[in-house]
């Protein structure tokens, strides 16, 4: 079915479907409306597992056709083995979403569904894209719906959550769209495999490097350019940041490897140490930042971006332990192999903290850890998910939080032991900050009459919790499959990355 058309579908029907829900004419019909497009895109995205070929880097399920054929700019879609997981962890996620709104959502329930499924295909876009303009276009939309969703549906402060949040991603991506308007002209093409070939002299590749690390630093988001996400998760409802956390920070790191490492390679290996740097500083100062939060969503943010510290450490090491190893070396394929691993177990783990935080915060209406105490004794199904789910942030071994992580550590080795001892503070401070967490809002006594009333899950929320606890746990014991997949895709990517294309003056 929709052979030749799979990632159109994907891209096009749940926005045609967010719009049906939008103006859907009952209201009673908007959430199944909404639930019945989710699961279809997601069923229809299952195709792109089961017949993606892992052999060969070659591009798979491609489109290609016309669209502004005076600047040579097409609507070009195709994926390969680093960008057809995430389109699959985006339309898991967003069925997610739309159950986790179903009762909670009362104010302008079609509205807030519809900028989900709007979002939903803007982000299947972004990552099948392969015309830099279309990538452009899709990069830049979909900050629209998540405009909307937390300045209508955000807590007190929103207004300057989302405007803060705009404006710093809004800017990044300016300097990005010079950059590809440069190369186009240099070029002659907005195609990004005729971008990977584009030879450039180092200056305009130094530039073009720094413009990219702004736009998907801002995304992902790096030291020092991460302020804007702690605001945005505190103030946007629950849905919002677990699209935030799951989906829209894995597309910083995809445009490292789409953008940055392939086609400005030569600039990537000279100012691979700034990233890695800016990467440690993540992994270990914000580490320290989250173990003195007070609102649980805040920790989970800075946790997060701790996390995400790991997917450009891994990517980036890459260049020292080629500079010592040479390029055939194993241990750079694990470092991005890691580092993409932590993408998708990133994604299941911080998706499933924040809907825990939103089953309390639906119950009790604050988030201050302060607040609870001895959760566990009233809610005992909830608890062991939470601490499941808890486990797997600090990187427990038998979860996926573990298997990214360790990849990226054991990768580093290779490049410089203190490199690799600096990325494992984080399974000291990572266990610190979230055990303490669960101490005080799990475990102990009920601290007071509020957490005395708590009831456990009810059906919907159990559903969404055990299908991201067997998501935690498949992935943590058996996570070839994934690193199968995309194992040839990463070859060819380190074989661009570390080909000069470098044009003498």
């Amino acid at each position: 079915m929709f052979d030749g058309y799979l990632l159109s579908v994907l891209v096009w029907l749940p926005i045609i479907g967010g719009i049906a829900v939008l103006f859907a004419p009952e209201k009673r019909v908007v959430r199944p409306l909404a639930l019945v497009v989710s699961v279809l895109t997601f069923i229809f995205s299952l195709p792109l597992w089961t017949g993606f070929s892992p052999v060969g880097s070659a591009m798979q399920f491609v489109e290609l056709a016309p669209w502004i054929e005076t600047y040579k700019i097409n609507y070009h879609l195709a994926v390969d083995g680093i960008s057809m997981p995430l389109i699959l962890l985006n339309t898991f996620t967003t069925v997610l979403i739309v159950i986790a709104g179903w009762e909670v959502i009362q104010k302008k329930p079609g509205h807030y569904m519809a900028a989900f499924l709007i979002m939903e295909g803007i982000i299947n876009g972004v990552f099948a894209a392969q015309d830099a303009m279309l990538f452009y276009v899709f990069f830049e939309a979909m900050l629209i719906p998540m405009f909307i969703v937390i300045g209508i549906w955000g807590g007190d402060n929103r207004i300057y959550a989302t405007i803060k949040f705009f404006l710093y991603t809004f800017f990044g991506s300016v300097f990005m769209l010079v950059s590809l308007l440069y190369m186009y002209w240099q070029g002659g093409s907005f195609a990004i495999a005729d971008l990977h070939t584009l030879k450039l002299e180092m200056t305009p590749q130094i530039l073009i490097f720094l413009s990219f690390l702004i736009a998907f630093g801002v995304k992902v988001p790096m030291w020092p350019v991460h302020t804007w996400l702690p605001d945005a998760h505190v103030q946007a409802p629950t849905g919002g940041s677990v699209v935030l956390a799951a989906i829209m920070l894995k597309i910083g790191g995809y445009g490292f490897l789409r953008f940055s490492l392939p086609m400005v390679p030569d600039a990537a290996q000279e100012l691979a140490w700034l990233v890695i740097f800016m990467s440690l500083v993540a992994v270990v100062y914000i580490g320290f930042i989250a173990l003195v939060q007070s609102d649980m969503k805040k920790l989970v943010a800075y946790s997060s971006i701790a996390h995400m510290g790991f997917v450009t450490l891994g990517f980036f090491v890459i260049y020292p332990i080629v500079a010592q190893q040479g390029v055939d070396d194993v241990n750079s394929a694990l470092a991005i192999q890691g580092g993409m691993v932590q993408m998708v177990s990133h994604g299941f783990i911080s998706g499933a903290m924040f809907l825990s935080i939103g089953v309390l915060y639906d119950r009790m209406h604050t988030r201050e850890i302060e607040a609870y105490g001895g959760v566990v004794n009233r809610m005992p199904i909830f608890g062991a998910f939470f601490i499941l789910f808890a486990m797997a942030n600090t990187g427990l071994p038998g979860t996926s939080g573990f298997v990214g992580e360790f990849m990226v550590i054991l990768a580093s080795f290779k490049a410089n032991f203190w490199i690799a001892f600096l990325a494992a503070t984080t399974l000291i401070v990572g266990a610190a900050y979230t055990l303490w967490l669960v101490k005080r809002v799990i475990l102990g006594d009920i601290a007071n009459d509020n957490v005395a009333a708590l009831k456990d899950l009810n059906r919907r929320e159990f559903f969404m919790m055990a299908v991201l606890a067997i998501a935690v746990i498949i992935l943590g014991l058996w996570p070839n499959p994934l690193t199968h997949i995309m194992s040839d895709s990463i070859s060819h990517l380190i074989e661009q990355a570390t080909t000069s294309k470098l044009l003498t003056p």
